[in-house]
C-alpha cells in the first residue's frame, strides 16, 4: 500500500522514499510513499525522476491500481526492490496543473452559483482546460459574464482547504457531488474535499494550490455546443 502523499500535500515535490517492488518487464517500480499524482478527474499524471546513488532514473508515466501508485520508467536501468530512493517531481508541469485545476473549479463554483448548472465533463493540461455543464443555450454574453466572474474570484484571494471526511459524513454536505453522474465508486470508504472559501465545496482528489490568487488570470479562449443540454467551455490560464 502507498501512503499517497499528495493527498495532503500538493506542494511537495521532493521526498524520499523506499522501493517495495520491482516489475522489470513492464517497467514498472513501486514505492512506500508517493507524491506523483497518478492522474484522474481530467488532470493528467505527474512526471519526475527517482534517484540512487548518483543515478537518475525517469518517471514517465504514474498510475493508480487498488492501493499501489506504479511508477512507470523508460529504458533506464530500474532500482532494486529495497532501495533507498529520492524522488522528485517536474514541478513546473505539476504547479501549472495545480492552477489548472484551481481555475476549473471556480468555472464550477461560479457557474453552479450563478446559473445552477451541473458538471458532465472535463479536462485538463498545463495551463489550458475544457469543462462541460448542462446549459440549454450559451451565447458570447454569457460567456463574457462567466469570464468576468471567474477572474472577480481569483483576485478575491480565496483561500484553499482539503480535507478527508468518512464517506457517511461527507454525503451530508449538500451538493458536494457536482457533476451530473456521481462518479465515486460505493467501496470509498473516505472521501477527500476542496473548498474553496466562500465559493465551491467538491469531492476532489486532485491537486490544488493554497489560494485562488496563484491562478493569474483565466481566459474563455472558445465554447461550443456538444448536445442540446450539453456546452463546453475551453479556458486558458495566463
Amino acid at each position: 500500500m502507498t501512503e499517497l502523499l499528495y493527498q495532503t500535500d500538493s506542494y511537495l515535490n521532493q521526498f524520499l522514499a523506499l522501493v517495495t517492488f520491482v516489475d522489470s518487464e513492464n517497467r514498472v517500480v513501486t514505492l512506500d510513499r508517493s507524491a506523483f499524482y497518478p492522474g484522474g478527474g481530467g488532470q493528467p499524471c505527474d512526471f519526475g525522476s527517482i534517484q540512487s546513488e548518483n543515478i537518475e532514473y525517469r518517471v514517465v508515466k504514474v498510475k493508480k491500481q487498488g492501493e499501489e501508485i506504479l511508477h512507470f520508467f523508460g529504458e533506464d536501468q530500474l532500482p532494486e526492490t529495497g532501495t533507498q530512493v529520492s524522488a522528485s517531481l517536474d514541478w513546473d508541469r505539476r504547479y501549472k496543473l495545480m492552477r489548472t485545476h484551481t481555475a476549473l473549479h471556480i468555472l464550477c463554483g461560479v457557474v453552479f452559483r450563478d446559473y445552477g448548472a451541473l458538471v458532465t465533463g472535463g479536462d485538463m493540461e498545463p495551463l489550458s482546460g475544457r469543462m462541460d455543464f448542462e446549459f440549454e443555450r450559451m451565447q458570447a454574453s454569457l460567456v463574457h459574464a462567466i469570464e468576468a466572474a471567474v477572474n472577480k474570484e481569483i483576485e478575491a484571494a480565496r483561500e484553499i482547504h482539503v480535507d478527508i471526511l468518512p464517506r457517511e459524513k461527507a454525503f451530508q454536505i449538500m451538493d458536494l457531488i457536482r457533476t451530473k453522474i456521481n462518479l465515486l465508486p460505493e467501496g470509498i470508504t473516505n472521501v477527500r474535499t476542496v473548498e474553496i472559501t466562500g465559493l465551491d465545496l467538491q469531492a476532489d482528489g486532485g491537486t490544488h494550490v493554497r489560494n485562488t490568487s496563484e491562478v493569474g488570470k483565466i481566459r474563455v479562449v472558445d465554447y461550443k455546443s456538444k448536445g442540446a443540454i450539453n456546452k463546453r467551455i475551453y479556458i486558458a490560464v495566463e
